[in-house]
C-alpha cells in the first residue's frame, strides 16, 4: 500500500493544499480532494482519467472543493479526448442529496458520457477488489455526519481522521493501525472547536496503538510551535509531520516489530 499525501493544509493555507490522501493498493482511492489537491495529484503522477473512487469525510467545502475542476476536465475529456471509467463518489449522511444537486445544478456535469455513482456510507465495511475500506464516524460538526476511514490490504493497514475532535470512534477506527493520518489542526496552547491540537493526535494514537502517526491538516498557527513534540508527550512511536507530496509505503508488519504501545 502506498500513501501520497496532496494536501496536508486547510482552506487558505499560504504554503500546502488542503486536504486531499491518494491510497494505492490493487485500486487507486482518493480520500477528500481539497482545494489545491488536484495540481498535486497531477504532479505527483497519477492518472486523473482513471481514477474511480473518492471517499469524502463530510461536507466542508475545503475537503471536496477540487472536484469541481476535476470533474469539469473529466467530463469534456471523456467526451473530447478518450473514454473513461465509472466513477464512484462515497460520503456520509447526505452525500447523496448534495452531490446529486450539484451534478445537475453545474453546466455540463449531468451530461458525463460515463457512469456516476453516489454512496452514502455509515459505520461499515466495503471491499473493492483485495482492499476494504471500514468507516466510522467521528465528532467534527454538530450539524454534519463526518467520518474517518480505514483502509486494509495485504496485511497493512491505514487510518484516515477527516477532520475530528478527539472520541471514542476514532480510537477504534485507528485501532492497531500501522499509519494513522490525524487532524493536527492546532498546537496545545491554541486549541480550536472541532479539531484536535497536537496531544490530542498523541492520545489517539497512544490509545489506539498504532505502529506510526502522521500529523496533517495543519492550520498556519500549528507550524509556529513544536506539535511534533507535543504529539510525542502522549506518544512514544514514531510521529512524522506531513507535507505535501509525501509519500509513505505501508507493509504488512514482521512478526518481530514491535507495537507501539
Amino acid at each position: 500500500m502506498r500513501l501520497t499525501v496532496l494536501g496536508s493544509g486547510t482552506n487558505v493555507h499560504p504554503k500546502r493544499a488542503a486536504a486531499g490522501y491518494l491510497v494505492e493498493t490493487d485500486h487507486v482511492l482518493l480520500f477528500d480532494f481539497g482545494p489545491r489537491t488536484l495540481m498535486n495529484l497531477i504532479k505527483a503522477g497519477a492518472d486523473r482519467h482513471c481514477l474511480q473512487h473518492l471517499f469524502i469525510t463530510h461536507h466542508h467545502t475545503d475537503h471536496f472543493a477540487d472536484f469541481f475542476t476535476f470533474f469539469f476536465d473529466a467530463v469534456f475529456h471523456a467526451k473530447l479526448v478518450a473514454p473513461r471509467p465509472a466513477f464512484t463518489i462515497y460520503g456520509p449522511r447526505g452525500t447523496r442529496r448534495l452531490f446529486g444537486s450539484l451534478l445537475k445544478a453545474m453546466p455540463g456535469f449531468s451530461s458525463a458520457p460515463f457512469r456516476v455513482t453516489v454512496t452514502e456510507l455509515t459505520d461499515r465495511t466495503i471491499r473493492l477488489g483485495q482492499t476494504r475500506v471500514t468507516v466510522r464516524t467521528v465528532a467534527h460538526s454538530p450539524s454534519l455526519h463526518c467520518q474517518g476511514y480505514r483502509v486494509e490490504h495485504d496485511g497493512a493497514s491505514l487510518a484516515y481522521s477527516g477532520d475530528a475532535e478527539y472520541c471514542k470512534g476514532l480510537v477504534a477506527l485507528c485501532r492497531g493501525a500501522d499509519v494513522a493520518v490525524l487532524d493536527c489542526s492546532f498546537p496545545v496552547q491554541r486549541p480550536g472547536e472541532g479539531h484536535m491540537h497536537a496531544r490530542d493526535c498523541g492520545r489517539v494514537a497512544r490509545e489506539a496503538g498504532v505502529q506510526r502517526l502522521v500529523l496533517s491538516h495543519f492550520y498556519p498557527v500549528a507550524e509556529r510551535y513544536d506539535v511534533k513534540a507535543q504529539a510525542g508527550q502522549e506518544f512514544g512511536g514514531r510521529i512524522t509531520m506531513a507535507r505535501d507530496r509525501m509519500r509513505i509505503t505501508i507493509t504488512r508488519p514482521s512478526p518481530a516489530t514491535p507495537r507501539s504501545r
